[in-house]
């Protein structure tokens, strides 16, 4: 199982030691890796603009970016968003920044003609001047309402809500002209990429039709809801940066067997054994880090809230910050591509399903409640390390204070760098 022994039933991130917990690290090392390589493609290469802005985007403050990624977590939560759909929400989010700031940013080049599919982008009056914060505010005010069109009134008042403070307070000290120039040309880059997004297989593969194969370690329903599968197409989405979703597709799970000298029954043992007589440190942290959908933001959502935790404890400007959003966004949103494909490609069973029907018992339930889709690879794992390792190549080994499950009642959490938080 790709379980480790304190996963408890929900995908978690592996843990050193133990059988389950080195073959969770050999998919997700894989994975990332790869993830990494592929996720902000000539970030820093110079086009040589030249544009004379006057003030570039280094000049200015991450005070929008970070609102943003913040109303984006708390509406994620607030619209139950399942964490593949809120990767993709991420993601495209997260790119429409970069590409509202990047023509203010000298040394950087567009992912138009980088990522999967997407074209050239609308380029502003390269004699005229722009403020980068209004153009960043309209693209992300924009984006999410595409994305969000349907979402609940709330949500889209909260959206208006911000945008329209961020308009008050920049028309104070920004002249008219150069404020509706810089606003136009964030809701044309908006546009063009919600043409973008809307060409990437999710109107036709979003919880698609889907009837699970039977066999001996497959996958099949769990309880407590006994809840169909959870976008079982995921998988067939256009990535943003991977050329496919399979070209860092991890190795196989152990084979499945219920004999007691095998290592796929010593890994079932090893979860059961470890859920039997949980440790309180294992406990806390199996909770701090469910990141359950609808109590909070979802996995990929707190890898977005720790680079929006970083940025601001960084005192770092509105270009630094745009590329680090872009990288986390892009990394998380194809790590679900990537690893939805290989669950529904190996169709693994769940702890649970092992621990009542092959070791026998009936009453053996996990602390936390198994989410409805296969076991291999875990979602958690692999975006996580996507998500550290981009925020390594960018800002090192940074020692971070995790604060994101605060308002649940957790205690802020900190850690060394990225990766020791992926590994957590």
């Amino acid at each position: 199982m790709s379980k480790d022994t304190k996963e408890v039933g929900k995908e978690r991130r592996p843990r050193t030691g133990g059988r389950a917990a080195r073959r969770a690290m050999v998919a997700w090392v894989a994975i990332l890796a790869c993830q990494a390589t592929l996720a902000m493609p000539a970030a820093h290469a110079s086009e040589g603009r030249g544009r004379g802005i006057e003030r570039p985007a280094s000049q200015f403050g991450a005070d929008v970016p970070v609102e943003w990624a913040r109303l984006l977590y708390d509406r994620i939560r607030f619209e139950r968003l399942s964490p593949p759909v809120a990767s993709r929400l991420i993601g495209y989010a997260e790119v429409a920044l970069y590409e509202a700031v990047a023509p203010g940013m000298p040394d950087h080049r567009s992912l138009g003609g980088q990522l999967n599919g997407l074209a050239p982008l609308p380029q502003p009056d390269a004699h005229a001047k722009y403020h980068w914060p209004s153009v960043a505010n309209s693209t992300l005010a924009d984006t999410l309402r595409g994305h969000l069109a349907g979402a609940s009134a709330a949500t889209l008042d909260a959206i208006d809500a911000l945008e329209q403070r961020f308009a008050g307070e920049f028309s104070n000290a920004t002249p008219p002209q150069v404020l509706a120039r810089s606003v136009a040309q964030g809701r044309s880059v908006a546009s063009a990429l919600l043409a973008w997004a809307a060409a990437d297989g999710f109107a036709a593969l979003n919880n698609c039709p889907y009837t699970p194969p039977v066999g001996d370690g497959l996958w099949v329903r769990t309880p407590p809801a006994f809840a169909p599968p959870l976008q079982p197409c995921w998988g067939g989405l256009r990535p943003f940066a991977l050329p496919t979703a399979d070209a860092c597709a991890p190795p196989p799970p152990p084979s499945y067997s219920t004999d007691p000298a095998s290592a796929f029954y010593a890994e079932g043992q090893e979860v059961y054994d470890t859920v039997k007589d949980l440790a309180t440190e294992q406990r806390e942290t199996a909770l701090y880090w469910s990141d359950d959908p609808g109590r909070t933001g979802t996995p990929p959502g707190h890898s977005l809230m720790i680079a929006a935790e970083v940025i601001e404890a960084q005192g770092l400007a509105l270009d630094t910050a745009a590329e680090a959003f872009a990288r986390v966004g892009i990394a998380v949103a194809d790590a679900f591509i990537s690893c939805w494909r290989a669950k529904y490609v190996h169709n693994l069973l769940r702890p649970v399903t092992y621990s009542q029907s092959v070791l026998g018992d009936p009453a053996w339930t996990p602390i936390l409640t198994t989410p409805p889709f296969p076991e291999y690879t875990s979602g958690h794992s692999v975006q996580s390390g996507a998500a550290a390792e981009v925020l390594t190549d960018q800002f090192g080994a940074l020692a971070f204070t995790d604060v994101t499950e605060a308002d649940l009642g957790f205690a802020p959490r900190s850690f060394d760098d990225f990766f020791a938080a992926a590994h957590q």
